[in-house]
Order: C-alpha cells, then structure tokens, then sequence
C-alpha cells in the first residue's frame, strides 16, 4: 500500500533529522528523483516539515531576541511556500499516475487531494515521534508520561484511520470512483502584485 511506504519514509527522515537534531543541518535526499520520484518528492516533503516542526519551537522561545525571531519568521514563511509547493509536486505525480483513468459517471470528488492527506500524514508523524518521546522521557513525572502515552495511542490510531483514507482514495481513484482536481494555491502575500504592502513598495 501506498502509505506503508509513505510512512516508512518519514519515519526514516525524522529519525535523520534528529542525529544532528539542528534545523541549520544540511539535506540530503537519499532518493534518486529520475529513478524513485515519489519516494524523493515524500522525502523532501517530509524533511521540510520536520525543520519547520523546529522552527515553530524556536521562535516560541519568550527570550528569543525580536531581530532572530523576525529573521526566523521570514523561514517559516519560506518553509510553508516549499510545503505547499511539494503538496502540488505531490499531486502533479497522482495526476499523471491516473491520467489515462476514465471517472465512472457517478464519480466524486474527494474534499481534499491525495497529496494533502499526505501532508497531514508527515506531519502526523512527527507528532507521534515527538509525543514518544515525552511518553518515555526518563525525567518526565509519571502523571506526564502516562498522559502522554494517552495521547500517542490516540495519535497512533489515527495514523492508521488516515493511512487507510489515502489508501481508499487512491484506490477509488484509480478504479474510476472518485477523481481529482489540483487547485494550485492561490496564495497572495508573497505576490509583490497581489499583496499591497509590497506592492507599494514598488
């Protein structure tokens, strides 16, 4: 099934990020793209997730100077246009997977693309490695643990409730009974001619 492999890698890629454990590290993707295109676009997907995840810790630090959390902002703003850029990347692969599928003409869609279920996957995986980690961190009280610990079996069965919703949509996909359409996000405040502040700026 297509999740297994999904979550296969991002298991691999938090696991990788976390032996140096800094968001400044460099990135290496371990797939090949003109060989194991959808294992590199995943990988990627994964690892900027997994810096973002990071970032989004740091600048929540109270003590963090304004001019390092304007300048951390400014990344994260970077980092969200590459997460969405790889969602698009993501489903581009799924359409010309399913291309030459005819939809049944009772056919439906689907609230969400392929790809930003896969997006939520990712992120879910890191919530399930970093709420591990807080369920078996040895200085934690066990009242901390054991609610953590709550929280990851929770996690844990949702991992599976959602891997097997992508699983069935794609399946549906390629069977004729649902069918996809990629709306290209529309976002406005990188554009310097659709945000006004910077348009102004011109």
């Amino acid at each position: 099934m297509f999740t297994d492999t999904a979550n296969t890698i991002f298991q691999d890629v938090i696991k990788k990020y976390h032996i140096i454990n800094t968001v400044d590290q460099p990135f290496t993707n371990v797939y090949d793209k003109s060989t194991h295109l959808l294992e590199h676009l995943l990988y990627r997907k994964c690892w900027i997730d997994t810096v973002q995840w990071h970032y989004e810790d740091i600048i929540r630090d109270p003590q963090i100077d304004p001019v390092a959390a304007l300048t951390l902002k400014r990344k994260i703003d970077a980092s969200n246009q590459d997460r969405t850029d790889m969602v698009e990347y993501i489903d581009s692969y799924f359409l010309e997977q399913y291309k030459d599928v005819t939809p049944k003409s009772d056919a439906t869609i689907n609230t969400e693309s392929p790809a930003w279920g896969v997006d939520r996957l990712s992120i879910l995986a890191l919530k399930v490695y970093h709420m591990e980690e807080e369920a078996t961190r040895a200085d934690a009280s066990a009242s901390h643990k054991a609610a953590c610990q709550t929280k990851l079996d929770i996690l844990l069965e949702q991992r599976v409730d959602l891997s097997t919703a992508i699983d069935t949509l794609l399946s549906d996909i390629q069977n004729g009974d649902k069918y996809m359409k990629v709306y290209k996000q529309m976002k406005m405040y990188n554009d310097d001619e659709l945000n006004p502040v910077l348009r102004n700026q011109k």
